[in-house]
């Protein structure tokens, strides 16, 4: 039996990085799964981290700038590193591997941990612990290895946007069967492109807010919006990609029909759509199949893999929106671990965020969650302060808008049936039903303010108001 210490290739760790030194741009050919924890020796984890940071920071990471990186750590010192990267570089026979390379080391990490999680099961097994059941055993093995084919997947889980609706609809007919003047890209909604002027190359836009407030809902019409201008080939459209951390390429794609369709998503995921709408439902299902919109449901992905799959899509289909769902959920990059604290983490990934947005020439919208804060003020309407775990949310964003609905609060206060209070509360609930308010709170090249919109929560719609 093969020990874990043989199972490695160190030549096909020095031929991945050797190639990556004399062209930093073969990053973007290296699958986004693989980290720099994947190698076996540690003087590789540390040159392949480090030129990740030199590459983002927009430096070129060859052997002077990554020996200035690297002079203070003791396991460069100690492997003579200067002298380590050289001999990378001249041991290059070829560039054009480094994917073969990267599954060869990837491959090899995972028979490392299946045998160490292999090894850690007997030495359990064998010790008789009255307090551990040999089922928590074979339950705790199961979970290990569980969590280590998560990461297998090296596409991901980027689907178009038809072939999501595909699933929908399958699902929905299964069911039934059984019984401006704008520059940059549009958001759809005319108050909101006349304040931000639409969505601007380069910019990183966060919207926030507390739990049911229509975040997603939110996101998800601002990327239908973009796309669909784009197919009606208006200057302000956009071909989109979606991270949806959260919710199910389907139960995305469930939302918008909904919104288009008239048929809220819980009776189209139950069948339950009227005979004479189901062929408009149908009808518009096929529309919407044409949408440039394309949506990667990955859960627990990092900001490294959105950077990578957000510039082959690119490239690919020539996207000009990003919208991420949402920021709280994504992992911090390069397979770090042990950084002190979360605001650090968020910190890191928003900077990340900025950075993908002006090298892409995109704007990136970034959903975020606010602090239960807002929950103990008399006044629910958020503040920049309420931004949870900020870190640098605030400095690295162009935008930030909340998402605030009264009516969600002042619902949960009817007084009693029959008094003079419960008829006040039923004309200020009248005046504020169906309302939704898009706050500005920051804005770098613009001014701040209330945007209101329209919004039906059965719907998960917002719409513009009639003035």
């Amino acid at each position: 039996m093969e020990k874990v210490s043989v199972l490695h290739n160190i030549e096909a760790e020095q031929a991945l990085l050797g190639a990556l030194v004399l062209d930093n741009s073969l990053l973007d050919n290296i699958p986004d799964t693989f980290t720099s924890h994947h190698f076996a020796a540690e003087i590789h984890s540390k040159i392949y981290d480090a030129i990740w940071k030199i590459r983002d920071n927009g430096s070129v990471a060859d052997p002077i700038t990554l020996k200035a990186y690297l002079k203070s750590d003791e396991v460069f010192q100690k492997a003579d590193g200067h002298k380590y990267l050289l001999d990378l570089v001249d041991s290059v026979i070829g560039i054009t591997n480094v994917s073969d390379y990267a599954n060869i080391i990837y491959d090899l990490f995972l028979r490392r941990q299946i045998v160490l999680i292999g090894d850690d099961s007997i030495i359990k097994a064998r010790s008789v612990n009255p307090s551990e059941r040999a089922m928590d055993i074979i339950e705790s093995t199961e979970k290990e290895l569980y969590d280590l084919a998560g990461g297998i997947t090296g596409n991901g889980r980027l689907s178009i946007f038809g072939d999501a609706l595909a699933e929908s609809i399958k699902a929905a007919a299964l069911a039934y069967k059984k019984d401006s003047h704008i520059i940059g890209i549009t958001s759809g909604f005319k108050a909101l492109d006349k304040w931000l002027g639409g969505f601007h190359n380069s910019d990183l836009l966060v919207i926030a807010g507390r739990p049911s407030m229509g975040k997603t809902a939110l996101a998800t019409n601002l990327a239908f919006n973009a796309a669909r201008a784009k197919l009606q080939n208006k200057s302000e459209g956009a071909g989109v990609i979606f991270f949806s951390l959260e919710m199910s390429s389907e139960q995305l794609a469930t939302r918008i029909l909904a919104s288009e369709s008239g048929i809220p998503s819980d009776n189209i995921r139950r069948g339950e759509i009227p005979k004479d709408a189901f062929d408009k439902f149908v009808t518009i299902s096929q529309e919407l199949e044409l949408l440039s919109l394309y949506i990667d449901d990955t859960p627990n992905i990092t900001v490294n893999q959105i950077r990578n799959r957000a510039r082959r899509v690119k490239r690919q289909a020539d996207i000009g929106l990003i919208v991420i769902d949402y920021l709280q959920l994504i992992e911090p990059g390069g397979g770090k671990k042990g950084i002190e604290n979360r605001v650090q983490e968020i910190s890191e990934i928003t900077r990340a965020l900025k950075g993908l947005a002006k090298e892409l020439q995109v704007p990136v919208i970034a959903l975020s969650q606010l602090s239960r804060a807002v929950e103990q003020r008399d006044d629910k309407k958020p503040q920049l302060s309420d931004l949870r775990e900020s870190g640098s949310i605030e400095q690295d964003a162009d935008v930030v808008m909340f998402v605030f609905r009264e009516e969600y609060y002042k619902a949960r206060k009817e007084p009693r049936e029959g008094t003079p209070e419960h008829l006040k509360w039923q004309d200020e609930m009248e005046k504020i039903y169906n309302r939704a308010e898009v706050i500005i709170a920051k804005q770098r090249h613009g001014p701040i303010g209330i945007i209101r919109l329209f919004f039906d929560g059965r719907l998960t719609r917002f719409g513009n108001l009639l003035e």
